[in-house]
């Protein structure tokens, strides 16, 4: 990392672009933890890039995570695959940059974001920290380890990981699209598997920008928070902190593990929309619903659905927190005395009928929704918010692969 200010976390970064001779469309792939029970997904996705160059070659799609028995296979095939790419050519590495990126999704909506690098020291997960990037809800540390083994020995990140900023009068990013003829357009094309459409512009001259960056909410204890990819940051801050014990002083700061590519993104932008995260649970007996009825408190209303019962209302709290937290808390307490029973997060109301349709066992539950104006206030009140709390727009809208940077 070059021109480092010991006063500054946001930094441009030299980003890895795959070369003008690869296929955008088969190169970007969505999020590898999008699609986790819905594995056609996955396998439609591999059959349209084939054996063309792609992100999907260097990601660990978390819906095959529990499957595959010898997970360092897959692994070292990724580790493998990230070599070539350098080695032949399929990469071109950027100068120090920022890349501002415009997403169209299927609905015509759109969303700003500004891919960057940030100092792992200036963030953490430990909710009782007081630092400037925070997670915004609970980290699972079991998730960490499955995810560390693949970032242990990778040359490379794919960042999805996305920042929210509390930018209502600055509008920042906002204004640099608007002067977007000043800057080189370096992709503009279609996503695949109805993905949308995502353009990018780079920016070398990064000062002002890190300036305002660096002001937004500085009266705050925070100014950043983790909207999407909780887990894989908390796995790069892992990673990083395990490494950083055996460097002397002098190599600290310019080791390229320290810092992280992200995704900075307005609350305030229009096109960014909250959504709730449902649950699925699979293989829970009917005590499972008959328990839900005891802790509802008949004030507001959502629904289960079952495959032969079909939706059913039941009552819950009135505040979306404590909802989520009344309910999570109750399934932790099932799965735990009840060894062969587990819980997946899934985005849509649809998409939960259609895995309990197509799986008898299971029983989806739907989830409140936080909205994006409570946010910052809610990290205030609670410090740290349930885990899967919310989701920024569904599966299909999560963000895409196509920067990396190198790790190592």
């Amino acid at each position: 990392m070059n021109n480092i200010n010991n006063n500054n976390y946001i930094y441009p970064a030299k980003m890895l672009l795959p070369n003008k001779n690869i296929s955008l469309n088969k190169w970007a792939v969505v999020a590898c933890d999008q699609f986790t029970s819905q594995k056609e997904y996955w396998y439609q996705l591999e059959k349209l890039i084939y054996d063309s160059p792609s992100t999907l070659n260097l990601i660990f799609p978390e819906a095959f995570l529990e499957d595959e028995i010898n997970n360092k296979e897959r692994i070292d095939k990724i580790n493998q695959t990230m070599k070539e790419y350098l080695n032949n050519n399929i990469f071109y590495e950027t100068n120090p940059c920022m890349i501002l990126i415009k997403r169209t999704m299927k609905s015509n909506k759109s969303i700003l974001g500004l891919v960057c690098a940030i100092d792992l020291e200036q963030y953490s997960f430990n909710p009782t920290k007081n630092i400037k990037i925070k997670a915004t809800e609970e980290t699972v540390l079991e998730r960490i380890p499955p995810r560390l083994k693949i970032r242990s020995n990778a040359l490379i990140e794919l960042p999805h990981v996305i920042l929210l900023m509390n930018d209502e009068k600055e509008k920042i990013l906002q204004n640099l699209y608007i002067n977007k003829e000043q800057y080189n357009k370096i992709y503009d094309f279609k996503l695949n598997m109805d993905g949308g459409y995502l353009e990018g512009y780079k920016i070398d001259d990064c000062n002002e920008i890190i300036n305002k960056l660096m002001n937004l909410s500085k009266n705050s204890s925070f100014q950043f928070v983790v909207g999407d990819g909780n887990h894989s940051l908390a796995t790069a801050k892992t990673h990083w902190d395990n490494i950083k014990q055996s460097l002397k002083e002098e190599q600290l700061i310019n080791n390229p593990a320290r810092y992280s590519l992200v995704e900075i993104e307005s609350i305030y932008d229009d096109g960014l929309s909250f959504d709730a995260i449902h649950r699925v649970i699979f293989n829970a007996q009917n005590d499972f619903i008959s328990g839900l009825k005891k802790i509802c408190l008949g004030i507001h209303h959502s629904s289960f659905f079952k495959a032969d019962l079909g939706w059913n209302d039941y009552p819950i709290c009135d505040d979306p927190i404590e909802t989520i937290k009344i309910l999570q808390n109750y399934i932790d307490t099932y799965i735990k005395n009840h060894s062969n029973v587990y819980v997946d997060y899934i985005h849509g109301r649809d998409s939960v009928e259609e895995i309990c349709k197509n799986n008898k066992n299971a029983i989806g539950i739907l989830f409140p929704i936080l909205p994006k104006n409570q946010l910052f206030p809610m990290i205030e009140k609670y410090n740290i918010l349930p885990r899967k709390t919310f989701s920024m727009g569904q599966s299909i809208e999560k963000r895409y692969y196509l920067e990396a940077k190198r790790i190592k």
